[in-house]
Formats: C-alpha cells, sequence, structure tokens
C-alpha cells in the first residue's frame, strides 16, 4: 500500500522498535508493523496539531519526514495542513506544454523586497506583459535558517515558513495560473541539507559511505530503497496534486546514485505521464544533467528516462564566451566562436568530443531528430550568476548594446529560452551565494568550501562576499526602479520585442534542429544562423562589419523582422547586411 493511504500522523521508522506520537500536550503510542510502519495505537487530535515523534525513549522529539509544515524552523515540531482548504480560482487552467514556452527562473526571496511568496505575486503582471509563459522557481523545500537559496533543503514536503509557508504557496501558483503562466517547481532529489536532517534517525534514507559534494546520497537502490523511492515519487505528486505546480525542475540528476534496471528518473517520468493523464493536463519533468546524454530526454519507449527536457549548460556556456571573453576553467572548450555555431546546429558541444575541463571525452551526440525545444537554454542562471566569485551578472561587465545580443542570441535560438530574473532589464544587482546557517561549523565549512571551488576557475578567492552577511543576502533583492532608467529600458524594450517576434514567426519555435545552419567568422567576431527561412546575424565585434546573409533557397531579404541598431544596412540583391559594431539583425 503506498504510504499516502495510510491513517493519519503515520511514519515509516524499521531503525526503531518502539515510538511515539507527540500530538500537542498528547503523547500517543505507536504500533509497529512487519515493514516499519508505525501508527498511533490510539485516538490522535483533529485539527491543527503541532506534532512529531519519539524514537525507542528518546525524549528528543523529531520532525515528521513528511511534515507539511515547519512554523518553528527545520528543528522544531511539525504542523499539521490541510491542503485541501484552499479554493482554487484555477478550473479552467489546462496548462502549458514546455513546447514553445519562455520560461522565467526566479528566487522567492530575492525576487521583491518582501521575499514571499504573497509579494512576488506583485511581479507577475510584469512577467506577462513581457511574454512569459511559466515561472520556474528555486527550490522552498523547508531547510536551516531564514534565507538561502534552498539547495539545503530537509523537509521537502513543506514550504519554507519564510516565504508564507504552504497556504501562501497555493495563493502563488494560484495568482499564476489565473494570469496564464505555468509554475515549474525546482526540486533537490539528489542529496539532503546538513542541517536539521533527522531522517537517517527514522530510517535508510541515506547511502552509506556514498556522497555528493553538497551532502550524502540518497539510497536509491539498496535495502529497503523501495520506501525512499516512494518518499520521493510521492513528494513529486503532491507538488503535482495539492499544489498544482504543472512541473519540476529536477536538481543536478547526474549525482543520482542508482544501479537498479528501472533507475529513479524512468519511474518518475512513468508516474508522471500516469498523473497527467488524470488531472487531464501536462506536467512537465526538466532535469538538470552535466552529461550530455541524450538518454536524459528520450522517451522512455526509445531507451530513455522519458524526461521532458533538460537544462542546457553547452549553450551558456558557448554564448557566455562570446559576449565576455572569459576563457578559464570550463569555459576553455568553448574559445571558439564555432563552439556556438556547432550547438546551435548540434545541441550539445561535447558529443563525445574531448572536454579539456574534465581532462577526457564527453557527451554523446543527439540524435538528429530530437526536438530543440526539450533543451532549456539560458545565458544567465542561479548557478551561472551565483557560483561567480561575486555573483556578478553580465550587466556586471558588459553595456546594454551587448547585453542585448545575448538576448537575440537566446530568444531565436532553436531552444527554449529560459531567463533569470532581472535579466530583461540588464539588472545591475548580483545574485552571490547566501546561506544562514545557525551552526558556526557549517557557516565556516560553508565559506571554505566556496574558495575552494572558486580556486579552479582562477577566481580570487578573496573577492567573495561572505555567504553568511545579511548585505551579501540584500545586495541580490530586485530594484526595480532600474528599469525606467535609459540603458535599462533600451534592453528591456529588446527582450520584449524578441520574446514577441518569437511568437509572431513559427520559425522561431520550430522543434527542428535539421533546419539550422549556423556559420561564425571567427577573425570578424560575427555569426549568422538560419532558421528555417529566417536570417540571424550577430555582429559581436567592436567595429562594424559587413556580413553575407545565409543563403536560403528561394528566399530574399525583404522583412527586417528586428534589429538592435537602426544603422544597419541591407543590400537586398547582393544578400549582404553591414551591421554597426556590437549589433544584430532578424531577417524574414
Amino acid at each position: 500500500m503506498s504510504a499516502r493511504r495510510r491513517p493519519p500522523f503515520s511514519v515509516w521508522a524499521p531503525r526503531a522498535q518502539r515510538a511515539e506520537l507527540v500530538a500537542d500536550d498528547a503523547v500517543i503510542s505507536m504500533e509497529r508493523a512487519d515493514d516499519g510502519w508505525f501508527t498511533p495505537a490510539g485516538p490522535v487530535p483533529d485539527g491543527e496539531v503541532d506534532y512529531g515523534y519519539r524514537l525507542d525513549g528518546d525524549e528528543l522529539v523529531l520532525p515528521d519526514p513528511r511534515s507539511r509544515r515547519q512554523p518553528g524552523g527545520v528543528h522544531g515540531r511539525s504542523r499539521t495542513f490541510d491542503a485541501g482548504a484552499h479554493v482554487w480560482a484555477d478550473t479552467a487552467w489546462t496548462g502549458r506544454p514546455l513546447a514553445g514556452a519562455v520560461l522565467y527562473e526566479l528566487h522567492i526571496g530575492t525576487f521583491t523586497p518582501g521575499g514571499t511568496l504573497d509579494t512576488a505575486i506583485d511581479g507577475l503582471d510584469e512577467l506577462v506583459e513581457l511574454g512569459i509563459d511559466a515561472v520556474e522557481i528555486m527550490p522552498v523545500g523547508a531547510w536551516s535558517g531564514t534565507q538561502g537559496w534552498g539547495y539545503d533543503g530537509v523537509d521537502w514536503f513543506a514550504v519554507h515558513e519564510g516565504y508564507g509557508g504552504p497556504a501562501a504557496y497555493q495563493r502563488f501558483v494560484d495568482a499564476c495560473h489565473v494570469r496564464g503562466l505555468a509554475v515549474v517547481q525546482d526540486v533537490v532529489y539528489n542529496h539532503f541539507g546538513p542541517s536539521g536532517n533527522y531522517l537517517g534517525r527514522f530510517a535508510p534514507y541515506l547511502a552509506d559511505g556514498r556522497g555528493t559534494d553538497w551532502g550524502d546520497s540518497i539510497n536509491l537502490d539498496g535495502h529497503d530503497s523501495d520506501e525512499v523511492r516512494r518518499y520521493i515519487l510521492d513528494n513529486a505528486r503532491m507538488w503535482f496534486e495539492d499544489h498544482h505546480v504543472d512541473g519540476l525542475r529536477l536538481d543536478a540528476v547526474h549525482a543520482l546514485v542508482d544501479a537498479r534496471a528501472e533507475p529513479l528518473l524512468e519511474e518518475l517520468s512513468r508516474e508522471t505521464d500516469a498523473l497527467a493523464a488524470h488531472l487531464r493536463r501536462p506536467l512537465t519533468l526538466i532535469a538538470e544533467s552535466d552529461r550530455n546524454d541524450p538518454r536524459t530526454i528520450l522517451p522512455r519507449e526509445a531507451g530513455g528516462t522519458g524526461m521532458t527536457g533538460q537544462w542546457s549548460d553547452d549553450f551558456h556556456h558557448a554564448v557566455h564566451v562570446a559576449l565576455t571573453g572569459e576563457t578559464q576553467g570550463y569555459y576553455a572548450d568553448f574559445a571558439s566562436l564555432g563552439a556556438l555555431a556547432h550547438v546551435l546546429e548540434q545541441g550539445f558541444l561535447h558529443d563525445g568530443s574531448w572536454s579539456s575541463f574534465r581532462g577526457r571525452h564527453h557527451g554523446r551526440p543527439l540524435p538528429r531528430d530530437t526536438s530543440a525545444w526539450r533543451l532549456v537554454a539560458s545565458i544567465q542562471n542561479h548557478d551561472q550568476v551565483g557560483n561567480r566569485a561575486q555573483g556578478d551578472r553580465l550587466s556586471g561587465t558588459l553595456g546594454d548594446r551587448r547585453l542585448v545580443l545575448g538576448a537575440v542570441l537566446l530568444l531565436t535560438a532553436p531552444f527554449t529560452p529560459m531567463l533569470f530574473m532581472g535579466e530583461e532589464w540588464g539588472a545591475s544587482t548580483p545574485f552571490p551565494f547566501f546561506t544562514s546557517h545557525p551552526e558556526p561549523e557549517l557557516a565556516e565549512g560553508t565559506r571554505e568550501g566556496r574558495k575552494r571551488e572558486f580556486s579552479r576557475m582562477g577566481w580570487d578567492p578573496d573577492l567573495i562576499p561572505d555567504p553568511q552577511s545579511d548585505e551579501t543576502f540584500r545586495s541580490a533583492i530586485l530594484d526595480r526602479a532600474e528599469r525606467a532608467e535609459p540603458a535599462h529600458a533600451r534592453v528591456l524594450h529588446a527582450y520584449r520585442e524578441l520574446i514577441a517576434l518569437r511568437r509572431r514567426l513559427p520559425q522561431l519555435s520550430s522543434p527542428w534542429l535539421t533546419e539550422v545552419r549556423a556559420v561564425a567568422d571567427e577573425a570578424a567576431g560575427t555569426i549568422a544562423f538560419t532558421r528555417d527561412d529566417v536570417r540571424i546575424v550577430v555582429n559581436l565585434a567592436t567595429e562594424p562589419r559587413e556580413v553575407e546573409l545565409p543563403a536560403v533557397a528561394g528566399a530574399r531579404a525583404t522583412d527586417v523582422c528586428f534589429t538592435s541598431d537602426g544603422d544597419a544596412e541591407l543590400d537586398i540583391d547582393a544578400q549582404r547586411v553591414r551591421l554597426p559594431a556590437e549589433s544584430a539583425v532578424v531577417v524574414l
């Protein structure tokens, strides 16, 4: 029987021989079944209850591994939550598929000065006006401390109280759906955070002797792993059913250690597809993976895991190098402008090629009939900004003209575009890594770990903001007043135009990589590529360039759909375009 159907206050604790439920002021003995599940032996309180468990006579009251609320933090007692109490306004919502969508990644704590799910609702109309289809929210599962990125979560079924808890989360999703916005929730199934992780006292949730860079690995294939996997599958189901989310972004799936015949990802996609049929709306699974393995996004019937899509690191790296000229660390393999052309045509750069950063060959080619929208592409995201020494955005070093070039490359590429909050106006606020570990040893370990990580990228560790400082957190809060300033307004106008163009021209949402032809001129600093009969020409040089338009059978350059500079000149007969420095044109 699925754990979802067990009596209220049941808990899986095979490592304990005896358990007591502490509910408000009552202490209730529990009965142990052979499978390690405990159920209350007597009546339990009704309504809102603060509760926890005592195991084997220990006086410490532990929170519920499936807690829906942690009002006193992850070290305190759990509180019951009636997920069915919310009266949903989204009854007409039928969902949005990933294909054709424009995503927007945001962090609840810094998206608005209020830093809550309710205040985040105030920014949704701006996203609708921009042309966004779905918001992707960084993790909200309860973690230790008041502020953080959310990847140290330990109570996966609860929503961080600082954001407003689960009721506020339902209000936020409802508000998104009423405005036509889908919601993708970032979840972390590869590790638990280090503070407040009591699950190991109940059951073998963790894999002994195996770990990730961020914490102990999850027991996906060892003894009692059936129930551990059910814990994850039920968590995914909770987001879809109880909170009405439309998709999950799965953090670092390459860190999942799983030797079973049916990997967790495949099992998750199978159950998600079945639930989507029941709910009659599309449900999306987006994996973060650095393996460049096509099987991640191949259907299960073709031997893949059945993920709907995956993040595209190669696109980010190729565009980042083209815009900034940075080539240290993992950017080294993308030093040539030809790397960007290869990614535009093939999806991956590392498709079995040599990776100097890894010191080995990496990846496999994507099948040519792979739908390009399955690759979620970005030029900025929480990882690539926040994992820089100072958390500096592209706007920290690039002017507005070059920021617009990045927007052109992102929004005309064949992939699913994802913006990072504030990118659309070239926000000047950084997004550094920040934490609020209450334990001094964890705080210091985080500081030292960041310094070791950045030394490999060649960045000065002394420039790293203190992740535990409240000032570091406050520096990341978006300043919307910037949007009225001329340079920021120009960037915002370009993003709006390009997203609208993507809507207007079906060629720009075509799923076929086979329609893309890209030509890079390294010496000139230009790249031109086609999307069917649409031509995109980008001059990355700091001087004007004359560029030949890519050949398209039977096509003549007659319609300039977008130009980042009004001084761009087309020679229609010669099929050439003269571009000012740092400019781009889209021609139909």
